[in-house]
């Protein structure tokens, strides 16, 4: 049986909606917390983005669940050697419950201290040797590297889980997944894409977790929802690289325009329609998911667990 997620998204809430959330959400009965990681949001409508780890801590203390980062870049912004000791604490606090979702980034959230952003291949070079060195520092021991991208010098994590967190790999095209299916513990895409799911097995993945997310907009009235999903969340269906390359809010929100209320619509689940909403996730339990996650767009957080609560995850696990 496959794992239901609630995604915590800190470009919309601040750490204390967030932390009510992961309550609510635990208490609907949703398996696991996944929670992105930003400097920026995408855009100024959606208003917050507080540190991850900071509130990672705090999860650690409200609710059980396990919590992932969906996604953590750990290539410019901040050294991979940082990454390891933010990851490893987390894993101690959460009492193993912990993983570590990694993506080559965006330049909304990397150029920020003025840092050149590479091009997609070096990203990836990047995103490979930093796993080479978290991977060696979760041991415990002490580590010392000189590689192309990266130094580490007499670098030991003194506070380490007892088993080495796991690492994701997030991807959304043939280069990213084989990456993830050579050296990660597991495969995160959005969207129910079976062929690269089946890439990802195919190409060393095996059987490892394969997890992915969308998001919804629960709400009474379907209209208003699709209003409200696209207000806050036209970004997602910007097209090409512009989601990795454009630099601030400021530029997505130019972009604005691109995406209609009707595109929204046609492609984000919207209203209170059960079938709808079970359908969205089915789509990625049929592609060969082990965990979708599933994230509220707006402001009636209360209303959207109530209702998957009641009507949806309880279709969802009679398969």
């Amino acid at each position: 049986m496959p794992e239901f997620g609630y995604f915590l998204a800190t470009e919309e809430f601040g750490p204390a909606d967030l932390i009510e959330q992961a309550r609510m959400a635990e208490q609907a009965g949703f398996d696991c917390l996944w929670i992105s990681d930003h400097y920026h949001p995408w855009n100024d409508e959606q208003g917050q983005s507080p540190f991850v780890w900071s509130v990672i801590g705090a999860l650690s203390e409200a609710v059980s669940l396990p919590v992932e980062t969906a996604v953590t870049c750990p290539t410019v912004r901040i050294h991979p050697a940082v990454v390891a000791q933010a990851a490893a604490t987390s894993a101690v606090m959460t009492g193993g419950r912990f993983r570590l979702g990694l993506g080559s980034g965006e330049a909304l959230n990397e150029h920020i201290l003025g840092t050149h952003w590479p091009p997609a291949n070096v990203r990836l070079e990047m995103l490979e040797e930093s796993i080479q060195i978290m991977r060696r520092l979760f041991t415990g021991e002490e580590v010392t590297h000189h590689g192309p991208h990266y130094t580490v010098e007499n670098a030991r994590l003194y506070t380490v889980p007892d088993e080495p967190v796991p690492i994701d790999i997030s991807g959304f095209g043939p280069k990213a997944a084989g990456l993830a299916a050579r050296v990660g513990d597991g495969f995160i895409t959005m969207g129910p894409d079976e062929e690269m799911v089946t890439q990802y097995r195919k190409g060393g993945g095996g059987g490892k977790l394969v997890s992915g997310g969308t998001k919804v907009c629960w709400g009474q009235d379907r209209e208003e929802a699709v209003r409200t999903a696209h207000r806050l969340w036209p970004n997602q269906y910007l097209p090409g690289e512009m989601g990795q390359i454009l630099p601030t809010p400021r530029h997505f929100e130019q972009l604005g325009p691109l995406v209609t209320e009707e595109t929204v619509g046609e492609n984000t689940v919207c209203g209170d329609d059960v079938d709808e909403h079970v359908g969205e996730l089915r789509t990625f339990v049929e592609a060969g998911f082990d965990r979708v996650y599933v994230g509220q767009i707006g402001p009636d957080q209360r209303g959207f667990f109530d209702f998957y609560r009641t009507k949806v995850l309880p279709q969802l696990r009679q398969g």
